[in-house]
């Protein structure tokens, strides 16, 4: 039997505020546990939250970025459960009437063509703390740590539209991308600033009738969700396809053991007893407040793409992938500029650079390269100065701290020799040298002469210590050689 997959998302993203959305303690990462979570962030007896107003902006920003709905008159709800990491009982957020209505965010399909995902809404809401379970705690025992207890959020929640796992990373990519353009999300997936839970189901293929979905939750990378997409997918076939039926449940994947496993039974929402928050007013938004927000709103993913296309000349794919992600696009930017050389710099920001950024761990704001010492090498290629093997040379010595190009190339020796005269002699001392190598080019076919100049190169090359313009040399092998037949 064949099988059609219907995905839905729901996406916690972290907003960039400074402080939690109902206190005034800090959102900053990494601090001691249990440092950060003030008598508000856990509802002790006595305490009143206090809407933080930047966050609502975050999530208007958010709704307008998409062409969403924003609802001007929404409302707080507790959200009844126990859990270790959520000590007061309950969470504050949305259900009936979130911020931000009804939306479309468009990707692109594995076959090239865009595609539709529609948005059902994103609500406002705080986040949980942290359980910890690691070798850091004695045997047996776990921790919990409430920083982030308090944290906003906006969840977003997508109809069941996606329809493979390529779908769904796609998706998730462009939220990213969008979040982080507009400032309202570090993006910081590691960190937890950006989690996934993934809503799966399988039904014949064909039918219009939605099968019974599992929720896989709390994961934190692309790579992660796609492979959890794919271990579900297979799990709920084959209990099919051996005539079992499909619990509705809560599931967990470990990226690191790539181990799934049930969590529990999927609650519904009558489970969690929402009622109206006493605390906290209706939240009312203007529509000047909202035309304010929708004029401050950055340049977005999709519309910096066709600008780098029609502005610095890229492709459609070297764009795509430099405007997708804010930070790697304002680097881009800035080295195109000084260099006066768009491609150099779109292949330099793409390839070598982003390869060390990964492997370093890093983005491109904390990049030890700077923009600026990019388009400085980079206007040492385009003048002939090094060539593309000197480069990686002088971009490993940036890397490391050793100061501009300039300066690299001036204390390694390594200016490429491109004077006419210079090259003339060291070409012709390695033909006189290797008279062997030079009959037998002449004696060989036309046809495969061109595999012969390698070695006249690379004798070349030695001979220049690696400093001889490669294009230069070429023409004057050439030249001399043929005028030998």
């Amino acid at each position: 039997m064949k099988w059609e997959t219907v995905i839905g998302l729901e996406v916690h993203v972290q907003l960039a505020t400074k402080t939690k959305i109902f206190s005034g303690a800090s959102t900053a990462f990494g601090a001691e546990p249990n440092s950060q979570a003030c008598a508000i962030d856990l509802a002790m007896p006595g305490t009143l939250p206090v809407l933080n107003k930047q966050a609502v902006n975050y999530a208007i920003m958010f709704g307008l970025a998409i062409d969403a709905e924003i609802c001007q008159n929404s409302v707080f709800e507790r959200k009844n459960y126990f859990y270790p990491d959520l000590p007061k009982g309950y969470q504050t957020t949305q259900l009936d009437k979130p911020i931000v209505g009804p939306g479309i965010v468009t990707i692109e399909g594995a076959d090239g063509s865009d595609k539709a995902i529609r948005i059902h809404h994103a609500h406002l809401e705080e986040d949980a703390g942290k359980s910890i379970h690691d070798g850091d705690l004695p045997h047996g025992t776990s921790g919990v740590d409430l920083n982030r207890a308090g944290t906003p959020l906006i969840e977003i929640v997508s109809e069941p539209d996606i329809s493979n796992a390529y779908e769904a990373v796609a998706f998730a990519k462009k939220l990213h991308s969008i979040v982080t353009s507009i400032g309202i999300c570090d993006g910081e997936m590691s960190q937890g600033s950006m989690r996934f839970d993934v809503n799966v189901s399988v039904r014949p293929a064909g039918s219009s009738v939605l099968g019974t979905r599992t929720e896989t939750k709390n994961l934190n990378s692309f790579k992660f969700m796609e492979e959890a997409i794919a271990k579900e997918v297979e799990r709920q076939i084959d209990i099919l396809e051996d005539g079992g039926s499909i619990t509705q449940e809560t599931r967990l994947y470990n990226g690191d053991t790539k181990i799934a496993k049930s969590m529990r039974s999927k609650e519904e929402a009558n489970d969690y007893r929402y009622f109206p928050c006493p605390d906290l007013l209706p939240v009312l938004v203007s529509d000047e407040e909202i035309n304010i927000l929708r004029a401050s709103l950055p340049e977005l993913p999709d519309i910096r793409q066709k600008r780098f296309v029609s502005e610095y000349k890229l492709s459609d794919y070297d764009a795509k992938l430099i405007a997708s992600d804010s930070s790697m696009a304002a680097f881009f930017e800035t080295a195109a500029t000084l260099s006066k050389n768009p491609k150099l710099a779109a292949n330099w920001t793409m390839g070598e650079l982003s390869a060390a950024l990964n492997g370093a761990n890093l983005n491109f704001s904390s990049s030890p390269v700077t923009a600026d010492q990019l388009a400085g090498m980079i206007t040492r290629i385009a003048d002939n100065s090094i060539s593309g093997k000197m480069a990686k040379v002088v971009f490993d010595a940036m890397w490391q701290g050793e100061g501009n190009a300039d300066l690299i190339i001036e204390a390694k020796g390594l200016k490429q020799v491109s004077d006419s005269g210079a090259l003339e002699q060291i070409v012709s001392d390695v033909l006189q040298a290797n008279p062997s190598m030079v009959d037998d080019f002449i004696a060989t076919d036309e046809s495969k002469r061109k595999k012969k100049l390698g070695g006249f190169m690379g004798q070349i090359m030695k001979a220049s210590k690696g400093q001889a313009n490669p294009q230069q040399v070429n023409k004057i092998l050439l030249s001399k050689l043929n005028k030998l037949l």
